[in-house]
């Protein structure tokens, strides 16, 4: 999804997130999404204009996702 920088298919993103959260035991959440967003981090840095834009609006979504 990063590759295309399709911001409308954040709810898509959002909602994979979503449904890991859901499906995976609550001790490997955390964890999880941190190997995610160490991944998306690793892209956001190499992309600019709307690829780098939803990146930076997934790995938001994650930190999000992490707070709770």
């Amino acid at each position: 999804m990063i590759a295309k920088g399709d911001l409308n298919r954040i709810r898509l993103a959002e909602r994979a997130i979503n449904e890991y959260w859901d499906v995976t035991l609550p001790r490997a959440r955390k964890s999880g999404l941190r190997l995610v967003q160490q991944h998306i981090l690793s892209h956001a840095n190499a992309v600019i204009g709307d690829r780098r834009s939803f990146a930076e609006l997934v790995n938001a979504y994650i930190e999000t996702k992490l707070a709770e």
